[in-house]
């Protein structure tokens, strides 16, 4: 990564980070071997932009301790939805009822994205809801400001988003955030 990014700017996301250490130790992991590199005299990227992967609620939670230390931020909706709701979705018995729509789901990429907006990082969301056009009007009304979408889904995501009335999806993310559950 580092010597294919020379002389450009290298955006690095450590995935399924659930502790503020983890990134910390990835990081320096990596300044290594940036350092490693460098004594030898390869050429590196102009900057380094870190960021971290959120996709366990645990993250979430700690998240203020972490925003000082990251750049950006991914969320990976399909992880969280599972730990969140504390089902597994390789098991065929609760799979069904996994739903990224679930208040409980969307309030984490709420707070989340808030807490990286106080401290000026942006805050994508990969995973199957960045597909979802029931999903979109609502995490770009949470405030996401990138979405990771599956090649096929592509032109149908990009017109809804070009369609989209942003302060009407900022009243539609306020009120599934009141909902009982993913079905209303």
């Amino acid at each position: 990564l580092l010597e294919a990014a020379a002389g450009r700017t290298l955006n690095v996301m450590f995935p399924m980070v659930s502790e503020p250490w983890e990134f910390d130790e990835a990081r320096a992991l990596f300044e290594a071997q940036r350092a490693l590199l460098e004594g030898r005299g390869r050429k590196l990227p102009l900057a380094i932009r870190y960021g971290a992967m959120l996709e366990v609620p645990a993250l979430a939670e700690m998240l203020d301790v972490l925003l000082p230390q990251i750049d950006f931020l991914s969320i990976g909706t399909n992880d969280l939805t599972q730990y969140t709701l504390a089902m597994d979705r390789g098991n065929p018995a609760v799979a069904g009822a996994l739903d990224g729509l679930h208040p409980a789901v969307l309030r984490l990429i709420g707070e989340t994205v808030r807490g990286g907006a106080l401290r000026h990082r942006w805050t994508g969301v990969c995973g199957s809801l960045a597909s979802d056009p029931l999903a979109v009007p609502i995490l770009l009304g949470l405030g996401v400001t990138e979405l990771s979408v599956a090649p096929a889904a592509v032109p149908e995501i990009k017109a809804l988003v070009r369609d989209l009335d942003l302060t009407a999806a900022r009243d539609h993310a306020r009120a599934a955030l009141a909902c009982p559950d993913a079905a209303a």
